[in-house]
């Protein structure tokens, strides 16, 4: 469907990343702890391999063109 932009270690810390916000949600308890959820974006992304801001910038990480 779409065509991958994202290299293999990029994806792999985007997954970490998004991860370790959405645990951040459940673990914290203040006022702004829903901020934690924005790390659906990073997860998302490097689960599917594709940034959308990245294709409108022409950014390929990957080495598969």
């Amino acid at each position: 469907m779409f065509k991958q932009n994202i290299g293999n270690i990029e994806r792999i810390l985007r997954v970490l990343v998004g991860a370790a916000l959405i645990l951040g949600y459940f673990l914290s308890d203040g006022a702004y702890s829903w901020l934690y959820l924005l790390g659906i974006i990073p997860l998302a992304t490097g689960m599917i391999g594709y940034c959308p801001p990245y294709a409108w910038l022409g950014i390929n990480t990957c080495k598969r063109s």
